[in-house]
């Protein structure tokens, strides 16, 4: 059964400061649509969320929306102005008895409706305009990069009520998780069309490659015939000119259809090169703590960070992590404890503020500004590790086109600063990075470069980030602030952290059973054999365990048994040596375990 109309785009143009954002563009969102909007930054994803929106009036084209449908519009910065409190904002479109809602959604996404406006942040205001969108319910929601400034258990949070809705909505994000959980279709604009792709996020990247393959093909193909009638053109065309000016014609026409291609937009042509070798202890903290007021943040934690470690640090917004960060990185004192940093350190650093940004400088104030970067003498070049380099041509590295040049920092997209900032990290040698969030606002071919980046970098990586892909991708060892001035070290990324602790809690739940089992039969009474219920279960499960580990063996050797390996992934080969280890060893002890079970059995 077709499904009904809620937005329809039709034959939609819009150009801003004489260049074309859209043209000719088409689309239809329908009843129970999960969409995602996704193309590179700058490719105009915010600006046709306005135009779907009503916010943003197209130069030409329609957009209709039908009687009765409402459409709801997530802003990245919201206009809070006449309102006292985040509260009053986020129910500002709701009936007085329907203001509970707000409560509600409140605590999931963890800001306080009571908070001033004039003191809030900028995560709390996106939050308050999260709050909003889903208290009112509309039939459409149109969400812009929901799950910046949420921690992950907000965004685990906000995944479940959006899985859960029968409300269609449109989301740009550049969580691929978030993207792959949610979505069944994808909606992809590149250099001014939208595509449309009826399978999810999941599908997009498979989808991208082949359709530029196939362009790709169309492109060399249309070069051959170019090349090919040209030279006819200058080596027959004197004898026969009254009868082919027609193909002459016709190669004028295949020279405009080439020149009126549009080149796909680059990966940034970033360099992150490491400086001199660190010691190999970079960082060893014993028993630190920290205390604010009567809140403690870290209790007795201990942690040696070693030369090419790869370091999270996850938990939800204001459990410790940016603050155990910069006690560890020495910019702030433990209560008690003492850190110890590594010998020939040079750190940069990735604020999730933004804060060496400022807001008024142009990009080209911003790093000739720079006392590290500036060339004495030379006002239109930068340093970049240790080379002199025109400052525009630095630029466009990071996909900074030359008009941007004298622009003002603050007209900046929020992924066209997290390129700003990384360029001015990536100009100088490091061997330890420090990054606070450095994946907000990333498309998803410049995220991939980055992992890429930090997967070949020689130093040391600390990494705050709530992208559970990303930490995948880059962590070697997960630390969680897990409330109470608790910190636990858990080896692998993001998944590795889940299961480990999904282990252990199944591990405490069996000892509290087990325990109270106890309690209620003191003398738990063994049966035939000379078993108790406990034992019996636990020699029929063995066989699987075991298996299980062997399996595991398997996989790791074979994993292990590529030549090259070692050179080209070390921190891929430590990780799976260590695994393999640890598994041989469960192996052993769960072997042992059936052994003396099996013999107490026939007795």
């Amino acid at each position: 059964m077709a499904r009904a109309p809620l937005l329809q785009l039709s034959d939609i143009s819009l150009t801003f400061g004489g260049d074309p954002i859209f043209s000719a563009l088409g689309l239809v969102v329908q009843q129970g649509d999960r969409v995602a909007l996704v193309g590179r930054n700058g490719s105009g994803k915010s600006t046709l969320m306005k135009v779907m929106a009503g916010l943003v009036e197209a130069d030409s084209g329609t957009r209709v929306v039908p009687p009765g449908v409402t459409v709801g519009y997530m802003e990245q910065d919201p206009d809070l102005s006449g309102f006292e409190t985040l509260g009053d904002f986020a129910a500002s479109g709701l009936d007085p008895a329907e203001a509970y809602k707000v409560e509600m959604v409140a605590e999931g996404l963890k800001f306080k409706p009571e908070t001033p406006v004039a003191t809030a942040s900028g995560g709390e205001r996106r939050r308050a305009a999260l709050a909003k969108l889903l208290a009112e319910a509309p039939e459409l929601m149109l969400l812009d990069e929901p799950t910046n400034h949420l921690d992950i258990e907000a965004i685990a949070w906000l995944e479940r009520q959006l899985a859960e809705t029968r409300t269609a909505y449109v989301l740009i994000s550049h969580d691929r998780a978030f993207l792959r959980a949610l979505t069944r279709a994808t909606l992809w604009i590149d250099r001014g069309t939208v595509r449309r792709q009826e399978t999810g996020f999941d599908g997009f990247e498979a989808w991208r490659d082949k359709l530029w393959e196939e362009e790709d093909e169309a492109r060399h193909k249309l070069d051959r015939k170019i090349k090919a009638e040209a030279r006819w053109a200058v080596e027959g065309i004197s004898a026969r000119r009254k009868r082919n000016q027609g193909r002459v014609r016709a190669l004028q026409g295949l020279r405009a259809e080439r020149a009126a291609q549009i080149r796909r937009q680059g990966t940034a042509d970033m360099v992150l090169e490491g400086g001199q070798k660190s010691g190999k202890k970079v960082i060893e903290a014993r028993g630190i703590s920290k205390v604010f007021g009567d809140r403690t943040i870290l209790s007795d934690f201990s942690l040696r960070i070693l030369r090419g470690d790869r370091v999270a640090f996850v938990g939800p917004n204001g459990a410790g992590k940016t603050t155990l960060l910069k006690m560890l990185t020495g910019e702030m004192a433990p209560d008690t404890g003492d850190v110890v940093l590594g010998t020939n350190l040079q750190m940069a650093v990735f604020d999730q503020n933004r804060a060496q940004l400022d807001p008024k400088m142009s990009l080209w104030e911003s790093l000739t500004g720079d006392a590290e970067m500036r060339v004495s003498g030379k006002a239109d070049q930068v340093l970049v590790r240790g080379q002199p380099r025109h400052v525009v041509g630095y630029l466009k590295d990071f996909l900074f086109d030359e008009r941007q040049a004298r622009a003002p920092v603050s007209s900046l997209s929020g992924g066209e600063k997290a390129r700003l900032l990384l360029a001015k990290i990536m100009a100088r040698e490091s061997n330890v990075l420090v990054l606070d969030e450095p994946t907000n606002d990333l498309d998803v071919e410049t995220l991939d470069l980055l992992q890429e980046l930090l997967g070949d970098y020689d130093g040391t990586v600390l990494l705050v980030s709530h992208d559970r892909d990303f930490l995948d991708r880059v962590a070697s060892t997960t630390i969680a602030m897990e409330g109470d001035g608790r910190a636990t070290v858990y080896a692998g990324g993001w998944s590795d952290y889940q299961s480990q602790r999904s282990e252990v809690e199944t591990q405490k739940k069996d000892v509290k059973t087990n325990t109270s089992a106890a309690k209620v039969k003191p003398a738990e009474k063994a049966e035939a054999g000379g078993l108790s219920f406990t034992e019996k279960h636990r020699l029929e499960e063995l066989p699987s365990v075991i298996e299980r580990y062997e399996a595991e063996i398997a996989k790791l050797e074979e994993f292990l048994s590529a030549p090259d390996l070692f050179t080209k992934e070390p921190l891929k080969f430590q990780k799976a040596t260590d695994a393999l280890v640890e598994r041989h060893a469960a192996l052993a002890q769960a072997e042992e375990e059936w052994m003396m079970l099996e013999e107490k059995a026939t007795l």
